[in-house]
């Protein structure tokens, strides 16, 4: 499997903010935070067209309650990840057999959430790094994977480094 990599689309931010304006009025919880994540969220840096939503709630017993709702606005439930992180709810939207929207279901302010938004921003503000980290990405898109997860976990070590960095 190749992993494809475009060069930054500004229109991934109106992409998110329409997905945004639909989850707000789907979860109606008042300590509900919806963020855009992942190297879409980051201007820019080249990224898989794929949007990441993180959504964190307040009180996680909530989020299954909220797993059929969001399956109304065409997103797949993913469930077979539940044995690794009980933590997260993950759903995959796709457009014609392409995905196009991943969304994260966690607690608010746990290490996931913190580690998600701290990445980003970390990026955000630093383009060496963000630089640096896109140079990674076209160089492990060029090698052949078994699966996502193979060249999920390929970009690990660089971002554990800089997760490490603002703990």
């Amino acid at each position: 499997m190749k992993v494809h990599i475009e060069k930054y689309n500004p229109n991934w931010a109106a992409q998110f903010l329409k997905e945004y304006n639909l989850l707000v009025d789907l979860i109606n919880e008042s300590d509900v935070a919806i963020e855009h994540i992942g190297s879409t969220s980051v201007e820019g840096l080249g990224a898989k067209p794929v949007i990441d939503i993180m959504i964190g709630l307040k009180d996680f017993s909530t989020a299954d309650y909220h797993i059929i709702n969001i399956k109304k606005l065409g997103y797949n439930y993913i469930s077979k990840y539940e044995n690794v992180m009980p933590y997260r709810r993950f759903f995959i939207k796709e457009i014609n057999g392409k995905r196009t929207h991943h969304i994260h279901m966690v607690e608010i302010d746990t290490n996931h959430w913190k580690r998600h938004i701290g990445f980003r921003d970390y990026l955000r503000n630093d383009k060496v790094v963000r630089d640096n980290y896109f140079e990674l990405k076209m160089n492990l898109s060029k090698k052949e994977w078994s699966d996502r997860d193979e060249y999920t976990k390929a970009k690990t070590d660089f971002i554990r480094a800089i997760e490490v960095k603002i703990d």
